[in-house]
């Protein structure tokens, strides 16, 4: 809500306009020509805001300064004396069609001057009292007639109390003076208000629903006896608004449109702010995204108070109690919002579903998870669609994205993760099979209809780490999207490289290979997979075979999967192990490591080596001399019973 409010005064000459500013600053009454401008501190006004007064003068040489003003100004007061037929004219003959010659759209007050006059006279103004309604009906700037008294110092402070009120609770975009009705973006904000606000879902405010209303729009709730008389007068003049559980749609909207013809449009404004909505009637964009500072060696993921919130949203919206989102409640939760936002993602292919296509709330809460991690803003946007309780930013967290301190191979080395959330980069050639890897992951059926990757796709299910349940989000990228790996900002997001290749086509490895040559990725946890092992294996047309190419890396060789024949070698479980332990396949961090063999190991070797050599030769030694012995003695004792040496 603005800080500070400008009301300039604009009228004939004669019908008190300087003698009302001055009636309100010294509560005195002096006739003097134009006062300049005036200054009230906040803290003295109803609404506490800085407000400036600024009087004009309505003759033909001050016309300049008067549109200049007149162009700085939130709120305009046409003053007219209610003594002066001719002052009254002006303002449906001069100043309204004035206003609008100008290109000025502002919320307008008529105040009527001088009706101390009217005491003095009853004759005066009653013309011009049956004139005005007219008038308002065909300028629906006008926001409200105001009948005062500089002189008797009546309704003055009133006049500019109401003058405030035009500009921070304007009538204009809640209710139609002409037809007498809300307006349709009123209704709209109002009935989603409503909705939030029945928690049950069952169309109606309970005493309890109420109570939580009252409580959140004016920090206060209602005694039983109050809640009983708003219902009693909701009832006497829209009995199909309440209903013996409460106060349904149609009574919700009759109270706010009471409040709006009674002078109390402010209330309806405390309750449309409370939930976010702007003077425009629009979620304002510090309500859907207020600032949200995230450190560079950091990610965002959902906090535990953001999942209750989401698990709960879940539960309220399912509304036949089978565990799963049909499409039609699906709408009815994304009515609260723009619409789904994952559209262009395939949704809900990218997320865990049941059988019949429904997305369960193992794949609602996995897909939050994936759209916190990669724009926590969205999720800010949509925790305050869906009606989080407080502040939004409550919702999400921020965790190190890798652990420790540092440049990003120091982070890495670091080894365990604290997050819930990873990100995996899935890349490829052409037909490779990486769409089929990652419908896998969402246990989508194997299909063998062949569509190219032509914009990148994200997929995120639930993995078990060590009986912790994480979320691996896999975002695919085609053969010819490769500006992700040029940007070290996003190679800085990745968790784990993911190099998928088809074990029967010959060259599809030799498109990873050049991957790698043409950009720095050693700093990256990489794991090679090769799909389509149910069909025969070809050798690749590459520099090197592809165990020999990750031996020399220090990887691990590749993973053979097949997502048609199901056999898939745990590769998911074995991405979240690489992910938990990043320098265990990162080439960057293995190549650094000393070779096996080093210099003392070898001289360690030899030393064994030495050793070994003389225990052989002692043990050598030890058996001849006992075969000999041993022989020599057989021989003498009876050689007539041994072999010849040449026989043996």
């Amino acid at each position: 809500m603005r800080s500070n409010i400008r009301i300039v005064l604009v009228g004939d000459g004669g019908v008190g306009k300087s003698t009302l500013v001055t009636a309100l600053i010294k509560e005195t009454f002096i006739v003097q020509a134009v006062v300049p401008e005036v200054t009230i501190p906040p803290e003295v006004t109803p609404e506490n805001v800085t407000t400036h007064i600024v009087d004009t003068s309505s003759k033909s040489e001050d016309q300049d300064t008067l549109e200049t003003e007149l162009r700085k100004a939130n709120v305009v007061c046409i003053v007219y004396a209610v003594d002066n037929r001719d002052s009254f004219q002006q303002i449906h003959e001069h100043w309204l069609p004035f206003l609008r010659r100008q290109g000025i759209n502002l919320p307008v007050i008529l105040v009527g001057n001088k009706v101390d006059m009217r005491d003095e006279d009853p004759g005066h103004g009653t013309v011009l009292e049956d004139e005005v309604v007219p008038i308002m009906n065909e300028y629906r700037e006008i926001e409200i007639c105001v009948e005062c008294s500089a002189k008797a110092l009546l309704n003055v402070s009133e006049l500019f109390y109401f003058a405030q009120k035009a500009v921070l609770h304007p009538t204009r975009p809640l209710y139609d003076s002409r037809e007498h009705v809300m307006k349709p973006k009123c209704t709209e904000a109002l009935s989603r208000i409503f909705r939030l606000c029945d928690v049950d879902g069952d169309g109606i405010l309970n005493d309890a629903e109420l109570n939580e209303f009252q409580r959140m729009c004016f920090k206060t709730p209602l005694q039983q006896r109050e809640l009983e008389g708003v219902k009693e007068i909701v009832k006497a003049s829209s009995p199909d608004g309440v209903t013996e559980g409460g106060l349904n749609l149609l009574g919700f909207l009759y109270l706010h449109m009471l409040f709006v013809q009674r002078g109390r449009v402010e209330t309806t404004w405390m309750v449309l702010r409370r939930f976010g909505y702007g003077d425009d009637l629009s979620l304002r964009e510090d309500y859907l995204c207020p600032e949200y500072d995230v450190p560079p060696d950091c990610c965002v993921e959902l906090s535990p108070s953001g999942y209750a919130f989401l698990t709960e949203v879940f539960k309220r919206y399912d509304t036949d109690g089978d565990s799963a989102f049909c499409p039609e409640e699906l709408e009815s939760i994304f009515s609260l919002s723009p619409g789904i936002p994952w559209k262009h993602n395939k949704f809900p292919e990218s997320t865990v579903t049941n059988t019949a296509g429904y997305v369960t709330l193992e794949g609602w809460l996995a897909q939050w998870s994936m759209s916190t991690l990669l724009d926590h803003k969205l999720t800010l946007a949509y925790l305050a669609y869906f009606g989080y309780p407080g502040d939004n930013r409550d919702g999400i967290c921020i965790v190190p994205r890798h652990g420790g301190t540092g440049g990003s191979l120091r982070r890495r080395r670091k080894g365990k993760q604290q997050r819930n959330t990873f990100l995996c980069y899935v890349v490829g050639a052409s037909g490779s099979g990486k769409s089929s890897l990652i419908r896998a992951f969402a246990k989508k059926p194997f299909t063998s209809e062949y569509t190219p990757t032509v914009r990148s796709t994200t997929t995120v299910n639930s993995v078990d780490v060590k009986g912790s349940e994480k979320y691996l989000v896999m975002q695919e990228f085609g053969p010819y999207d490769t500006s992700v790996l040029q940007s070290r900002r996003q190679l800085e997001n990745c968790d784990l490289l993911v190099m998928v290749y088809d074990s029967n086509d010959p060259c599809s490895f030799s498109y990873l290979s050049n991957l790698r040559n043409n950009y720095s990725l050693d700093s990256l946890p990489v794991m090679f997979v090769a799909t389509k092992s149910d069909l025969d294996y070809v050798e690749q047309r590459s520099e090197q075979p592809p165990d020999v190419y990750c031996r020399d890396l220090k990887l691990n060789a590749p993973l053979y999967v097949s997502t048609k024949d199901g056999q898939m070698a745990s590769v998911f479980q074995r991405m979240a192990a690489i992910i938990r332990n990043p320098q265990s396949a990162t080439p960057a961090l293995l190549l650094s490591r000393p070779h096996a063999w080093s210099v003392t190991r070898i001289l360690g070797v030899s030393a064994l080596a030495g050793v070994g050599l003389v225990s052989t030769f002692v043990a050598y030694q030890a058996i001849r001399y006992w075969w000999t012995n041993i022989f020599n003695t057989r021989s003498s004792s009876s050689s007539h019973s041994m072999p010849r040496r040449k026989e043996l």
